[in-house]
């Protein structure tokens, strides 16, 4: 299959999961998960990378628009998709570098710490912009802490899915 046109196929897919089934997810009205980051983590390390900023601009807008958000997906999106190459260097080192890197294979500890890493930074970004007010960093850092959480198990489940192991 075409590459352009499986990356559209996972941002429409990731996109309608994000709205119709995961915004509707509130456990203990706290926790909130946000798997379409997979959509910037799984995309393919030697693409366009223009065409990467442009496609986490339009995933955050229009999930800003599905949330009426006010542009804190779109936000957190673009700088995940900036901070990428930089995350990708941090946990593969110069494997990344000859671009031999392939998210989707088998899960490795390079691959967790990229996938947690790139999480993290996506959902302190997030809900700082949606509280926006530093007198609330405790709020902030634990709803961080456990969205990513959640958000973390939800991605390593639709990797699984998505990609079985070949024998």
């Amino acid at each position: 299959m075409n590459n352009s046109l499986l990356n559209s196929i996972r941002f429409i897919v990731f996109l309608s999961l994000q709205v119709l089934i995961f915004n509707n997810i509130n456990l203990f009205g706290y926790i909130n998960p946000y798997p379409y980051v997979l959509f910037i983590i799984l995309y393919p390390v030697n693409s366009n990378k223009n065409v990467l900023l442009l496609g986490s601009f339009f995933l955050g807008l229009l999930l800003d628009m599905f949330c009426n958000s006010g542009g804190i997906h779109t936000t957190a999106s673009i700088v995940l998709a900036f901070m990428r190459p930089t995350l990708f260097k941090f946990s593969f080192g110069l494997s990344y570098e000859y671009q031999t890197v392939k998210i989707a294979d088998k899960m490795s500890p390079e691959r967790i710490t990229l996938l947690l890493l790139a999480i993290v930074i996506h959902h302190f970004i997030l809900f700082y912009l949606e509280y926006f007010r530093l007198g609330l960093l405790f709020t902030i850092l634990s709803r961080t802490i456990v969205s990513t959480l959640f958000t973390f198990t939800i991605c390593l489940l639709i990797v699984y899915l998505i990609k079985p192991n070949k024998r």
